[in-house]
């Protein structure tokens, strides 16, 4: 009998990270899952202690290192469960979110992806979210056009849905999330839980956010390529506010380019901002 749930967690050098994020997903209250790690390359001793659980739920899997999305996505194409729920390994879950989301989620079978309140830790201490990162239901289009507006550990997703919009984009080391519910977001309204459900460590080298921390350029392919997408027409308020925005991140971020003597590429986004035109 299938799970109710798949739960994917991607994972790469993270053993202790990961060992406290498994067994927050271990301890749920809801039990009918299935949790598929997927090990992007790792080289620590990640494999060994993920056995050392010995428990039946836990499915391992290994690859050479291709990214985040790379895993993630072979966690989607594994799963069994109707539904997946992604956790990073850095991560981790109340004991209840997977029982409330499930719930929610099948009394409004109108949404076919619900998020959850988090509580943000950098550094080991409590960090207050700006306004802008305010959680949102409904359509979060607008607020997804600034920055990634759903975190992927608060998820519950339809797994069916990935037929239609699409997996996470492999071409990209960073923001793949943002990439991804931009696409959801433009067709599909979103159901807010608003409980705090997620718990999200931040501040840690090993973060992507840190490694990359001019994320526009990333943003500014997406939104490119979300405008040319046959398979999502973006019409009327939709479109030129994606316009606004992608010219917007095109300008600031070639303006920065050519403060610090990329004149090539500073050019390039300039023309690009100017590319696009308004509907009328």
């Amino acid at each position: 009998m299938k799970p109710f749930i798949s739960v994917i967690i991607p994972t790469y050098n993270r053993q202790e990270f990961l060992k406290i994020a498994l067994q927050s997903v271990l301890n749920q209250t809801l039990q009918d899952f299935e949790l598929l790690i997927i090990d992007d390359g790792s080289t620590d001793n990640t494999r060994e202690m993920v056995k050392s659980f010995n428990n039946q739920k836990i499915k391992y899997f290994y690859q050479k290192n291709q990214g985040v999305s790379s895993a993630r996505n072979r966690g989607i194409k594994l799963a069994q469960a109707p539904f997946i729920s992604f956790l990073d390994s850095d991560d981790t879950w109340k004991k209840e979110k997977l029982a409330i989301q499930y719930k929610t989620m099948t009394e409004n079978h109108q949404y076919l992806l619900s998020h959850t309140e988090e509580l943000w830790y950098k550094n080991a201490k409590i960090l207050n979210p700006r306004k802008i990162h305010k959680k949102q239901q409904g359509n979060v289009f607008p607020q997804s056009l600034k920055l990634c507006a759903i975190s992927p550990s608060t998820v519950m997703i339809k797994k069916d849905l990935f037929d239609f919009i699409g997996l996470f984009d492999q071409n990209l080391l960073v923001c793949e999330d943002y990439d991804l519910w931009l696409r959801f977001t433009a067709i599909f309204p979103v159901l807010l839980i608003p409980q705090i459900l997620t718990i999200k460590q931040g501040g840690h080298f090993s973060q992507l956010s840190q490694k990359f921390p001019c994320m526009d350029k990333f943003r500014i392919y997406s939104l490119e390529k979300l405008l040319n997408n046959p398979g999502i027409t973006l019409k009327n308020e939709k479109l030129k506010i994606t316009i606004k925005e992608l010219q917007r991140k095109c300008i600031i971020y070639g303006k920065g380019c050519l403060k610090h003597n990329k004149k090539e590429e500073g050019e390039h986004y300039l023309a690009l901002a100017k590319k696009y035109n308004y509907p009328k």
